[in-house]
């Protein structure tokens, strides 16, 4: 027997010479600490749990938390039964005869030089928000955890930085302490290289009528601002639809995805006037083939002038009634014979597309007479007249005695 063979005889005697069974078995197990590395077989898992033999009495369970950060993780597909796995071991029993193990320490103990690496090369690391903390967010890129300031999530201004929680960033560590392990890094830098690459693409590719795709960033009272590739664009008001728009909310809202065309650009200031309104919407690009000289229209009385009556053909179509064609009798002014939102028929007396110009009669069709003096003067008559037929309303003493009757009674007597 060898020397080795003897030794371990030895171990498993008792002073009296008999075998003790417990020591043999306990002696059969390795033998492990906490914060100790060691290595096991993956021997079962559930959804929140690793199951990790690892030759100990009792098996190591690894929670999901302590497994990885990535949230997109998913432990049936990445998770294989007789892989074999690295792990910190974090308790030895805990609380139910288990042992507590952590495959992300260990994971952050490795990627360590990956991040220096990372900071040395400025090239941007991939990371998940895994707390909000005073100041800004912690994000962990396998492991190691970094800490991003608040003016640092974004390049825009955030109130609330639990929007960011368990959230994907890139980022680039721009702060590295390798004897404290701190970390600093920035999703701003990244973000703002991002946007001038774009910037720099889409002015480079502008032109006059080319169409982008963008995202609408703003609305204000006079138009909309939309992002068009690293260059924010306005929509003019006038430019949104071929009607009448009182605000750009009518027809857009901040997040939409539209497309719109360039109407005029200055790369020098960094100005782009964009279009969004589309020929064929037009409601004129039809209007010669849908309105002929003498057709008679229903129409909508829009609004006034001294010269004559706007009137709405359909939305988007306008055309001017001339008070002059509008009743067989003279007019002093418009409203004496028409009413804001009254529909009447007229009659197509010229159309002008190219100038965006119909004029109509109402008094071809039927015209509008308002009441004349003479008819107001007789009207007024036979408002007296009824006046007087009518049964008085209250007692009236006869005043028909003069003084001078009153005088001649008197000398009579």
């Amino acid at each position: 027997m060898s020397e080795l063979n003897k030794q371990g005889m030895v171990d498993i005697l008792e002073k009296d010479g008999e075998i003790d069974f417990a020591n043999a078995f306990e002696s059969s197990f390795v033998r492990i600490q906490a914060g100790e590395t060691v290595k096991g077989k993956i021997i079962g898992f559930n959804s929140n749990e690793v199951f990790v033999d690892l030759g100990y009495k009792a098996d190591g369970i690894i929670p999901l938390e302590e497994y990885t950060d990535d949230p997109n993780f998913n432990i049936e597909k990445e998770v294989k039964i007789g892989d074999e796995v690295e792990v910190l071991v974090e308790m030895i029993n805990d609380g139910e005869g288990n042992v507590r193990l952590s495959k992300k320490k260990v994971d952050a103990v490795k990627s360590w030089d990956d991040i220096v690496k990372a900071y040395e090369s400025k090239t941007p690391v991939n990371a998940f928000v895994v707390e909000v903390v005073k100041g800004g967010v912690i994000a962990s890129s396998r492991g190691v955890r970094i800490f991003v300031p608040a003016s640092q999530v974004s390049d825009r201004y955030v109130k609330d930085l639990n929007e960011f929680l368990k959230r994907n960033v890139t980022l680039r560590i721009v702060e590295l302490n390798e004897k404290r392990r701190k970390v600093v890094g920035s999703a701003r830098v990244i973000i703002e290289e991002e946007k001038t690459a774009l910037a720099t693409k889409t002015w480079n590719s502008m032109e006059v009528g080319k169409v982008f795709k963008g995202t609408v960033k703003s609305l204000t009272d006079f138009g909309a601002f939309v992002d068009i590739g690293g260059v924010d664009g306005l929509i003019h008001i006038s430019e949104l639809s071929w009607t009448r728009v009182k605000h750009p909310s009518e027809i857009l809202k901040v997040g939409d995805e539209i497309e719109v065309s360039v109407l005029e650009f200055d790369k020098e200031k960094k100005k782009v006037s964009l279009g969004y309104r589309k020929i064929e919407d037009n409601p004129w690009y039809k209007a010669e083939e849908k309105y002929k000289v003498g057709d008679i229209v229903k129409v909508t009385v829009l609004r006034f002038a001294s010269f004559g009556a706007f009137v709405e053909l359909e939305k988007g179509v306008d055309g001017l009634v001339h008070i002059s064609q509008i009743s067989s009798k003279r007019l002093a002014k418009v409203e004496d014979a028409l009413e804001i939102g009254m529909k009447v028929d007229a009659k197509i007396v010229e159309v002008d597309i190219e100038n965006k110009k119909i004029s109509l009669s109402i008094k071809e069709v039927m015209p509008i007479d308002p009441p004349s003096s003479k008819d107001e003067s007789e009207a007024k008559e036979a408002s007296n007249n009824s006046s007087e037929d009518a049964e008085p309303s209250e007692h009236k003493e006869d005043m028909s005695v003069t003084l001078g009757d009153f005088v001649s009674k008197t000398t009579e007597s």
